[in-house]
């Protein structure tokens, strides 16, 4: 069982990143692959291995806490890793935990795949269990950072929502305030698809 790789960035894509360690290329699933960058090294990159019917599947996390609410989340009924994925991709974990505690089952179900039934289990499994968890990632979003925006960097930020699991129909709905957004504040990939992420669950 792998706890984390420790390697370079070879490749993002909307879905899933690979980490190049000792010479090995790993595909590794990740919520918000946009958060790294392609040549970035010495990354580290917390891991969850999971077996299924279909095969192996590698799940990276920016940092421990992150991996520990993921694996959280798949205890829960009705979670599977997408569904548990798209939740964590919304960087803002504290306002998850903030959700969960305050039973707050219409917050919960702005995410792909999670119903009211599955919201109202969440809450019943995970209520005041996730206090101890130090999710503050206001430093990974990037929403500040100014760098030249192209029409890639948006259809990038589409289709990473589209992986997560939203349906075309609500990556529609958002897709014109999000061009204005891209219009309005220089921003790249990740800054994209964390905005759209919040005009998605608000």
């Amino acid at each position: 069982m792998y706890e984390y790789f420790l390697g370079k960035i070879a490749d993002v894509t909307p879905s899933y990143i690979v980490i190049e360690v000792s010479g090995i290329g790993y595909k590794v699933l990740t919520a918000n692959p946009y958060r790294f960058d392609v040549g970035q090294s010495n990354v580290k990159l917390y891991i969850h291995q999971a077996v299924s019917e279909n095969g192996m599947s590698l799940f990276g996390f920016y940092d421990a806490d992150e991996k520990a609410l993921f694996e959280k989340l798949l205890g829960v009924s009705g979670i599977g890793p997408k569904s548990a994925l798209a939740i964590l991709a919304n960087n803002d974990h504290s306002g998850l935990i903030q959700a969960i505690n305050q039973e707050n089952a219409t917050y919960l179900t702005s995410f792909p795949g999670v119903g009211k039934k599955t919201a109202q289990q969440i809450v019943l499994d995970l209520k005041g269990k996730l206090d101890d968890l130090n999710v503050d990632v206001s430093g990974q979003t990037a929403l500040d950072v100014a760098t030249p925006k192209d029409d890639q960097a948006l259809t990038d930020a589409l289709a990473a929502l589209t992986a997560l699991g939203y349906s075309q129909r609500e990556v529609k709905k958002i897709t014109k305030p999000l061009e204005t957004f891209a219009e309005q504040q220089a921003g790249d990939t990740n800054a994209l698809l964390s905005e759209g992420l919040r005009l998605l669950t608000k």
